[in-house]
């Protein structure tokens, strides 16, 4: 344990993750690495996302409590569908809808711990969606943190003007440079963004954005997975944009040997891993879009005939369309390149093969997970996000030159084949313009990969937790 567990008492935080694993699984992260500080950690979600989790680190668990809360039954949601990649795009209303229904017993489980000093949380850590957490812990007067997606995303969204930006020119600057941000949005996302901020045609009757910002509004303070050596141009913008303080926790990276991750997966022995093992090394090109919104059968289609164009040997982690019999793939692609492709359609270690010796860059959607698992091993990136934080996430990472976007119509975001194969070839194909990228991947890697820089994040954290605790008590 560290000192600050020896000499003070522990704080007792709740956490409350949004239903879905690109949040869930950080967040247990944080749950631990604070558990691992001596703090007693309530981890709230459902159960069978509970269910799902991988096993909590030996020395953390006794100081891990799974809370499970059960998620509102909604005509035409199916049981047991608790996380969004349960859910077809078609069906993410029903979903918001079940995950407002946990406000009643998140209330009730708040009101039985708060009725007793000895079980009282300090504070309660909440997804920037959670606004009925937030209007928990303020009825019960415990602080709550709202947890933000990447500064990125933030900087590219609207904020309310201010009254006279003005009357001080650093904070003119800063609003200025936050619509610099959303100038740059390119048509299709900005239009894919548009639902999220203002809920035209959502039956639970609130934007994505309107969530946000009343949680924002009832919180005390803001926590977000990032820091200013991983977004140095949007994480400085925060504070005045949002008007609150916003507290870095460092980028949570999985360990890189994969730790407990893989327990009872055995990683290691793994068809994809094995048939890596067959490869030359640097050679292999993993390609992975995420867990949350399958690719359409035109953008699998042109994504292949791509990788197939580019010549590059590939490993792609592919995940069907939900509900979808048919295989995707274009006729004769798998028997064209299966002595140098493998295409996986289940589970994959992916930390195990970004780990892996015969890998050579990573074909990514850019989701704030799986660019900091990339970066963990200096790998460059061909970038094709998807949706949410991951545009302005990739314009980032174009920015610090770690790999190209493929090349998209501005309209309607589509891609081809041929964009998709002047990227891999460009990023992993050797050459100067490969060894550009990996030059500035690896000084990613040197932010993602030190352990004393998120270390230290963690643990100023905490202190600030402390003193802000402290604050709200007098």
């Amino acid at each position: 344990l560290s000192m600050d567990a020896a000499s003070l008492p522990p704080l007792r935080i709740v956490l409350c993750p949004y239903l879905a694993f690109g949040h869930l699984l950080p967040y247990l992260e944080l749950a631990e690495r604070l558990a691992l500080r001596g703090h007693l950690m309530s981890y709230v979600s459902t159960p069978r996302n509970l269910a799902r989790l991988p096993p909590l680190r030996p020395a953390a668990a006794p100081r891990v409590d799974l809370v499970a809360l059960p998620l509102l039954r909604v005509d035409g949601l199916p049981d047991g569908a608790e996380s969004t990649n349960d859910v077809p795009a078609a069906d993410r209303e029903l979903h918001w809808k079940a995950f407002d229904g946990l406000a009643a017993p998140f209330a009730e489980f708040l009101a039985a711990v708060c009725a007793d000093e000895a079980t009282r949380p300090h504070w309660i850590i909440a997804d920037s969606f959670h606004h009925w957490a937030a209007a928990a812990a303020l009825e019960h007067k415990v602080p709550c943190a709202a947890l933000l997606p990447t500064a990125a995303m933030l900087a590219a969204v609207p904020h309310p003007p201010l009254e006279h930006p003005e009357a001080n020119p650093a904070v003119a600057s800063v609003f200025e440079q936050a619509a610099a941000a959303r100038r740059a949005v390119p048509s299709y996302e900005r239009n894919a963004m548009t639902q999220f901020v203002t809920g035209h045609g959502t039956s639970s009757g609130m934007s994505g954005l309107q969530r946000c910002l009343l949680t924002e509004k009832r919180c005390t303070l803001m926590a977000i997975r990032s820091c200013v050596e991983w977004e140095p141009e949007s994480f400085p913008l925060l504070a005045t944009l949002l008007g609150k303080p916003v507290l870095p926790l460092g980028l949570l990276p999985p360990s890189p040997d994969g730790g407990r991750r893989a327990a009872g997966t055995n990683g290691e022995d793994h068809a994809t891993v094995r048939w890596l093992d067959a490869q030359p090394p640097g050679s292999v090109v993993y390609v992975a879009l995420g867990s949350e919104v399958p690719l359409g059968e035109e953008q699998v289609r042109e994504l292949a005939l791509g990788l197939e164009l580019a010549g590059t040997r590939f490993l792609w982690a592919l995940r069907k369309p939900i509900g979808a019999d048919d295989n995707p793939l274009p006729p004769g692609f798998e028997e064209r390149t299966h002595d140098r492709g493998l295409v996986a359609t289940g589970w994959v270690p992916q930390m195990s093969i970004l780990a892996h010796a015969a890998f050579c860059g990573f074909l990514t959607h850019c989701g704030l997970n799986s660019l900091i698992e990339g970066l963990l091993f200096g790998h460059p990136l061909v970038m094709l996000p998807i949706l949410g934080d991951q545009g302005p996430n990739a314009r980032q990472m174009e920015a610090k030159k770690v790999g190209l976007q493929v090349a998209r119509d501005k309209d309607d975001g589509s891609f081809d084949r041929h964009g998709v194969a002047s990227a891999v070839g460009a990023v992993m194909v050797e050459g100067e313009e490969r060894r550009g990228f990996v030059a500035n991947a690896l000084k990613m890697q040197a932010v993602v990969a030190e352990k004393e820089l998120q270390d230290r994040y963690i643990d100023e954290f905490v202190q600030h937790l402390r003193s802000y605790g402290a604050a709200s008590a007098d």
